[in-house]
């Protein structure tokens, strides 16, 4: 097998690296920033240049080396190469040569294209290992420009009547693409302190956001009206959220797909927006790939596994610790608005 999966994570013996390891290793390369994916504790880390700052802000001081897009390297007895996964700006799927037969590693990814990260880009291989948090035919995204006008529309109302417009979105990815979606015409961006940073992180290496102010103690909240406030999905349960009056409530998720969780979440309106692959683009990825092995590693595996050995491939189930798409910020990400 060109990778095994182990205690650690997805271990490539030819090579002696891992991807997205969970537990401290001597080598680890990285598919994305986000911190299911890239842990503290390696001694060395190997991610896209894109992908490098934002880690560099999350993890500290660390001793990563950068890829190109599509740059081909040798470690060990492996080749390896990194390709756009279209999940966040920087992200990766990396695929993984030994002796003739390629394997994928997907990380998270998403089909469709948006507004903030390089476009998915297909990769060919024998055997491929995919996230499935979405992986029921419920999930079915809409275009791009359909999810823009239903922000706009209620940032707009909102605004029309005196309100704050408070949406919930991861801090790195989520957040930004919501501000690339939306008008600001319509009124002012605030923004919680952890997607302020990570702004920040992302303008620094050229990722273009519109104008935004940080929401500080020192923050005149009654001079401003009708703002657009972009803050993680816990920010909006917490005392923050009590400091800006008259105000409605969003949340960007693709779990706002399914009803239940719009109730139990207790927002005003649910956004259906993902970085994640739906059900049409999980399949068509793995069609697009050539892949007749395929590793599913979270999300609905058993439903997408048995639907996947339906269609004739050969699948099977990874246990991992990645998370997908959770509703709440991360610890690191609350930790990181100070």
């Amino acid at each position: 097998m060109v990778l095994e999966f182990r205690d650690s994570g997805i271990y490539c013996p030819s090579g002696d690296f891992y991807i997205d390891p969970w537990r401290p290793v001597d080598r680890a390369l990285i598919t994305h920033g986000h911190a299911d994916h890239a842990r503290p504790g390696h001694r060395r880390y190997l991610a896209t240049e894109a992908a490098a700052p934002v880690m560099h802000h999350r993890l500290g001081e660390i001793a990563l080396d950068t890829i190109a897009y599509g740059e081909t390297r040798r470690i060990g007895g492996a080749t390896v190469s990194f390709h756009p996964a279209g999940h966040v700006p920087g992200s990766a799927q990396i695929r993984v040569e030994h002796r003739g037969q390629v394997w994928v590693v997907s990380g998270d990814y998403k089909t469709t294209p948006d507004t903030l990260s390089e476009p998915w880009e297909p990769v060919r291989c024998h055997a491929f290992i995919t996230e499935c948090t979405f992986g029921l035919p419920v999930f079915d995204w809409r275009p791009e420009a359909e999810l823009a006008a239903g922000l706009n529309d209620w940032w707009r109302a909102c605004a029309a009547e005196g309100k704050h417009a408070v949406i919930g979105a991861y801090a790195l990815g989520k957040a930004q693409r919501v501000m690339t979606m939306v008008d600001p015409s319509i009124g002012p961006i605030l923004t919680h302190g952890a997607v302020e940073n990570t702004n920040a992180v992302l303008r620094a290496q050229g990722v273009a956001l519109p104008d935004t102010v940080r929401v500080t103690p020192e923050t005149d909240l009654k001079a401003i009206r009708g703002a657009l406030v972009v803050a993680p999905p816990s920010a909006l349960a917490g005392p923050w959220l009590r400091r800006f009056g008259a105000l409605s409530t969003g949340i960007a998720s693709g779990w706002m797909a399914l009803r239940g969780v719009r109730r139990r979440r207790a927002a005003d309106r649910g956004f259906v927006i993902s970085d994640h692959a739906d059900w049409k683009g999980l399949n068509a990825a793995i069609r697009e790939t050539g892949a007749t092995r395929i590793f599913a590693t979270h999300g609905y595996t058993a439903t997408f596994r048995q639907w996947l050995k339906e269609q004739g491939y050969d699948a099977a189930i990874v246990a991992t610790e990645y998370e997908g798409e959770a509703l709440d910020a991360t610890e690191e990400e609350e930790a990181s608005a100070a």
